[in-house]
């Protein structure tokens, strides 16, 4: 049978809403290493991502040269 009062597993609380919530980052050490000299470094593509960006962008330009 369904618990249908506030038991003591289920408490009343107040909900915040994202937008209202205090800006905490998610990970630190992350925002630590972005902020060092150089940030934590450029991040490569692989092959197959650098073949599709190749191809988005010479669709890009044929668009642009037809319209």
């Amino acid at each position: 049978m369904a618990n249908k009062g506030m038991g003591t597993r289920q408490k009343a609380g107040f909900r915040v809403e994202p937008s209202q919530r205090p800006s905490k980052p998610r990970n630190p050490v992350a925002v630590a290493a972005g902020q060092r000299a150089g940030g934590a470094g450029p991040h490569r593509k692989s092959p197959s991502g650098q073949r599709q960006q190749q191809k988005t962008d010479l669709l890009k330009k044929l668009d642009d040269d037809q319209a």
